[in-house]
């Protein structure tokens, strides 16, 4: 299980907030808010992703994301919509390897999640502590309930949503889907 940082707001502006985790194998890292500048390496953690990873992530398959998918997944507007990575330090400066992040519904009451970590970075508590911090985020925020749409298959995610307390069923329009929901 990962250590709460001591920040007492979790919903800070972007660009003010980095909590300083540890996981449960001792790794260390850094959970932010995603910034338009990080777009060169979302876009080499999504190409990093196994094929497995990323068919899972976008329910298809994205070896090579457009240049707009990056800007949508970095260029954020914050009042809408929330994105966390969790970064490590490297030689090259931060790599990201994990993220979590939501988007509201038209009336702000609810707000699709998606997440997706890097597979080395998987087992380790990381998908917990940044749906964790996500939630918590979307609480703050007055929002009532968060739900992902899946794959079936993605028995890790039906893992962490039925830790995190997401209720898991099918989803009537697709049977290789299911959905995870969470009333916050």
């Amino acid at each position: 299980m990962a250590t709460k940082s001591s920040s007492t707001s979790t919903s800070p502006a972007p660009g003010t907030a980095h909590w300083p985790e540890t996981l449960r194998d001792g790794s260390r890292l850094t959970i932010r808010p995603i910034a338009a500048e990080d777009a060169a390496a979302e876009r080499a953690f999504i190409e990093g992703l196994s094929d497995q990873s990323r068919r899972f992530r976008f329910l298809g398959q994205t070896r090579h994301p457009s240049a707009d998918l990056i800007r949508q997944l970095t260029d954020i507007d914050y009042v809408h919509d929330y994105a966390l990575i969790a970064t490590t330090g490297g030689d090259d400066g931060d790599e990201i390897v994990g993220v979590s992040r939501y988007g509201t519904s038209p009336d702000g009451s609810r707000c699709e999640c998606a997440i997706a970590v890097a597979d080395e970075w998987q087992n380790k508590g990381l998908g917990t502590t940044l749906m964790s911090r996500l939630i918590r985020i979307a609480r703050e925020r007055g929002i009532r309930s968060m739900y992902s749409i899946d794959s079936a298959e993605n028995r890790r995610m039906r893992d962490l949503a039925g830790d995190l307390g997401f209720r898991t069923r099918s989803d009537p329009d697709d049977a290789s889907q299911v959905i995870h929901e969470l009333n916050l």
